[in-house]
Protein backbone atom coordinates (compact mmCIF):
# COMPACT_ATOMS: atom_id res chain seq x y z
CA UNK A 1 0.00 0.00 0.00
CA UNK A 2 1.78 3.43 -1.25
CA UNK A 3 1.02 5.28 2.93
CA UNK A 4 3.20 2.25 3.77
CA UNK A 5 5.38 2.81 1.67
CA UNK A 6 6.30 6.34 1.21
CA UNK A 7 5.55 7.32 4.91
CA UNK A 8 8.75 9.94 4.62
CA UNK A 9 7.50 11.22 1.26
CA UNK A 10 8.21 15.24 0.76
CA UNK A 11 8.40 15.93 -2.74
CA UNK A 12 6.92 14.55 -6.03
CA UNK A 13 8.05 15.14 -9.37
CA UNK A 14 5.31 14.63 -12.10
CA UNK A 15 6.17 14.60 -16.00
CA UNK A 16 3.86 14.52 -18.73
CA UNK A 17 4.20 14.54 -22.93
CA UNK A 18 0.43 16.08 -23.22
CA UNK A 19 -1.80 18.40 -21.14
CA UNK A 20 -3.49 15.89 -19.25
CA UNK A 21 -1.15 12.46 -19.41
CA UNK A 22 -0.76 13.33 -15.82
CA UNK A 23 -3.83 13.25 -14.50
CA UNK A 24 -4.71 10.70 -16.56
CA UNK A 25 -2.10 8.50 -15.54
CA UNK A 26 -1.56 8.85 -12.00
CA UNK A 27 -4.32 12.08 -11.10
CA UNK A 28 -6.12 9.55 -8.00
CA UNK A 29 -2.78 8.35 -6.57
CA UNK A 30 -1.41 11.91 -6.95
CA UNK A 31 -4.42 13.10 -5.20
CA UNK A 32 -4.20 10.83 -2.39
CA UNK A 33 -0.46 11.36 -1.40
CA UNK A 34 -1.49 14.99 -1.10
CA UNK A 35 -4.05 14.01 1.40
CA UNK A 36 -1.44 11.41 3.41
CA UNK A 37 1.58 14.23 2.96
CA UNK A 38 0.12 17.90 4.39
CA UNK A 39 2.50 20.07 2.73
CA UNK A 40 3.63 17.76 0.21
CA UNK A 41 5.91 19.57 -2.70
CA UNK A 42 4.92 18.89 -6.34
CA UNK A 43 6.97 19.42 -9.31
CA UNK A 44 4.26 19.64 -12.30
CA UNK A 45 6.03 19.76 -16.23
CA UNK A 46 3.94 19.79 -19.34
CA UNK A 47 6.61 19.01 -22.23
CA UNK A 48 4.28 19.93 -25.09
CA UNK A 49 1.00 21.80 -26.15
CA UNK A 50 -0.28 24.58 -28.54
CA UNK A 51 -1.34 27.96 -26.59
CA UNK A 52 -5.22 26.22 -26.12
CA UNK A 53 -3.81 22.52 -24.33
CA UNK A 54 -1.28 24.71 -22.57
CA UNK A 55 -3.48 27.07 -20.77
CA UNK A 56 -5.73 23.83 -20.04
CA UNK A 57 -2.55 22.11 -18.80
CA UNK A 58 -1.58 24.75 -16.48
CA UNK A 59 -5.56 25.76 -15.21
CA UNK A 60 -5.92 21.79 -14.05
CA UNK A 61 -2.73 21.71 -12.85
CA UNK A 62 -2.88 24.65 -10.74
CA UNK A 63 -6.49 23.25 -9.66
CA UNK A 64 -5.15 20.07 -9.16
CA UNK A 65 -2.81 21.17 -6.66
CA UNK A 66 -4.60 23.72 -4.54
CA UNK A 67 -4.48 21.45 -1.74
CA UNK A 68 -0.68 20.54 -1.57
CA UNK A 69 2.19 22.60 -0.17
CA UNK A 70 4.70 24.24 -2.25
CA UNK A 71 4.19 23.70 -6.34
CA UNK A 72 5.93 24.87 -9.28
CA UNK A 73 3.47 24.13 -12.90
CA UNK A 74 5.92 24.47 -15.89
CA UNK A 75 4.63 23.73 -19.44
CA UNK A 76 7.22 23.54 -22.67
CA UNK A 77 6.49 23.61 -26.15
CA UNK A 78 7.91 20.76 -27.90
CA UNK A 79 5.78 19.95 -30.83
CA UNK A 80 3.53 17.07 -30.19
CA UNK A 81 4.15 13.48 -31.71
CA UNK A 82 7.79 14.60 -32.99
CA UNK A 83 9.27 13.83 -29.49
CA UNK A 84 11.88 11.37 -30.79
CA UNK A 85 13.33 14.46 -33.30
CA UNK A 86 13.59 16.78 -30.46
CA UNK A 87 15.10 14.10 -27.81
CA UNK A 88 18.67 15.63 -27.35
CA UNK A 89 16.75 19.13 -26.58
CA UNK A 90 14.23 17.39 -24.29
CA UNK A 91 17.51 15.66 -22.82
CA UNK A 92 18.81 19.32 -21.90
CA UNK A 93 15.69 20.43 -20.55
CA UNK A 94 15.45 17.32 -18.11
CA UNK A 95 18.73 17.05 -17.16
CA UNK A 96 18.64 21.16 -16.27
CA UNK A 97 15.21 20.36 -14.51
CA UNK A 98 17.76 17.46 -12.29
CA UNK A 99 19.75 20.13 -11.33
CA UNK A 100 17.32 21.88 -10.02
CA UNK A 101 14.88 19.58 -8.21
CA UNK A 102 15.57 16.07 -6.27
CA UNK A 103 12.46 14.54 -5.59
CA UNK A 104 11.37 12.08 -3.86
CA UNK A 105 9.20 9.86 -6.25
CA UNK A 106 8.74 11.32 -9.85
CA UNK A 107 5.52 9.91 -12.21
CA UNK A 108 6.54 9.33 -15.65
CA UNK A 109 5.75 7.36 -19.18
CA UNK A 110 6.73 3.92 -19.53
CA UNK A 111 9.31 2.51 -22.20
CA UNK A 112 6.74 0.26 -23.93
CA UNK A 113 3.62 2.85 -24.35
CA UNK A 114 2.51 2.79 -28.37
CA UNK A 115 2.98 6.78 -28.04
CA UNK A 116 6.24 8.30 -29.55
CA UNK A 117 6.26 10.97 -26.96
CA UNK A 118 5.36 9.15 -23.86
CA UNK A 119 8.31 6.54 -24.91
CA UNK A 120 10.69 9.08 -25.32
CA UNK A 121 9.80 11.18 -22.35
CA UNK A 122 10.05 7.51 -20.53
CA UNK A 123 13.82 6.91 -21.94
CA UNK A 124 15.10 10.41 -20.79
CA UNK A 125 13.30 10.03 -17.36
CA UNK A 126 15.71 7.29 -16.41
CA UNK A 127 19.20 9.36 -18.75
CA UNK A 128 18.58 12.35 -16.32
CA UNK A 129 17.35 11.08 -12.23
CA UNK A 130 18.80 7.97 -11.74
CA UNK A 131 18.94 7.71 -8.24
CA UNK A 132 15.19 8.36 -7.84
CA UNK A 133 11.91 6.11 -7.21
CA UNK A 134 10.22 6.46 -10.57
CA UNK A 135 6.23 5.04 -11.36
CA UNK A 136 5.56 4.57 -14.71
CA UNK A 137 1.86 5.19 -15.51
CA UNK A 138 -0.35 4.04 -18.49
CA UNK A 139 -3.39 5.87 -20.50
CA UNK A 140 -5.53 4.17 -22.13
CA UNK A 141 -5.64 4.34 -26.23
CA UNK A 142 -6.76 2.77 -29.72
CA UNK A 143 -3.61 1.02 -29.66
CA UNK A 144 -4.45 -1.14 -26.79
CA UNK A 145 -1.05 -1.16 -25.10
CA UNK A 146 -2.10 -1.62 -21.50
CA UNK A 147 -0.18 -4.18 -19.89
CA UNK A 148 0.46 -6.10 -16.11
CA UNK A 149 1.40 -3.52 -13.61
CA UNK A 150 3.86 -4.26 -10.63
CA UNK A 151 2.43 -1.54 -8.32
CA UNK A 152 -1.03 -1.25 -7.59
CA UNK A 153 -2.48 1.84 -5.39
CA UNK A 154 -5.88 1.75 -3.98
CA UNK A 155 -8.61 4.19 -4.25
CA UNK A 156 -12.02 4.86 -2.67
CA UNK A 157 -14.73 5.70 -4.93
CA UNK A 158 -14.63 9.43 -3.79
CA UNK A 159 -11.11 9.56 -5.24
CA UNK A 160 -11.68 7.39 -8.45
CA UNK A 161 -15.14 10.19 -8.90
CA UNK A 162 -12.89 13.22 -8.19
CA UNK A 163 -10.05 12.33 -10.85
CA UNK A 164 -12.71 11.56 -13.50
CA UNK A 165 -15.22 14.43 -12.78
CA UNK A 166 -11.21 16.42 -13.33
CA UNK A 167 -10.73 15.31 -16.50
CA UNK A 168 -14.27 16.02 -17.75
CA UNK A 169 -14.04 19.30 -16.68
CA UNK A 170 -10.53 20.57 -17.08
CA UNK A 171 -9.96 19.61 -20.94
CA UNK A 172 -12.77 20.84 -23.11
CA UNK A 173 -10.26 20.64 -26.29
CA UNK A 174 -10.67 16.52 -25.64
CA UNK A 175 -14.55 16.21 -25.94
CA UNK A 176 -15.02 15.18 -29.21
CA UNK A 177 -12.59 12.37 -28.51
CA UNK A 178 -14.44 8.80 -28.47
CA UNK A 179 -11.60 7.17 -25.88
CA UNK A 180 -12.20 10.30 -23.78
CA UNK A 181 -15.23 9.56 -21.96
CA UNK A 182 -16.19 8.77 -18.15
CA UNK A 183 -16.39 5.22 -18.56
CA UNK A 184 -13.36 4.52 -20.12
CA UNK A 185 -11.35 6.18 -17.29
CA UNK A 186 -13.17 4.25 -14.61
CA UNK A 187 -13.46 1.19 -16.34
CA UNK A 188 -9.71 1.24 -16.58
CA UNK A 189 -9.79 2.24 -12.59
CA UNK A 190 -12.07 -0.30 -11.54
CA UNK A 191 -10.12 -3.43 -13.54
CA UNK A 192 -7.01 -2.46 -11.17
CA UNK A 193 -8.97 -2.23 -8.39
CA UNK A 194 -9.66 -5.93 -9.03
CA UNK A 195 -6.45 -7.37 -9.67
CA UNK A 196 -5.41 -5.95 -6.16
CA UNK A 197 -8.42 -6.64 -4.05
CA UNK A 198 -9.01 -2.92 -3.30
CA UNK A 199 -11.59 -2.51 -0.99
CA UNK A 200 -12.88 0.59 -2.20
CA UNK A 201 -13.23 -1.21 -5.94
CA UNK A 202 -10.64 1.04 -7.49
CA UNK A 203 -7.18 1.65 -7.78
CA UNK A 204 -4.62 3.27 -10.18
CA UNK A 205 -1.25 0.73 -12.07
CA UNK A 206 1.75 1.34 -12.07
CA UNK A 207 5.39 0.02 -13.24
CA UNK A 208 8.34 -0.22 -11.22
CA UNK A 209 11.32 -1.30 -12.88
CA UNK A 210 13.98 -0.97 -9.72
CA UNK A 211 12.93 -0.07 -6.46
CA UNK A 212 15.45 0.18 -3.75
CA UNK A 213 14.19 -1.24 -0.25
Amino acid sequence: MIHAAFTQLNSVLCLGAHADDIEIGCGGTLRKLIELHPGLSVHWVVFSGSAERAAEARDSAEAFLADAGVHTVTCHAYRDSFFPYQSEAIKETLHTLASTVSPDLIFSHRPNDAHQDHRVLSELTWCAFRDHAILEYEIPKYEGDLGRPNVLVELSPQQARRKVDHLMSAFPSQAGKGWYTEDTFLALMRLRGVECNAPGRFAEGFYARKLVM
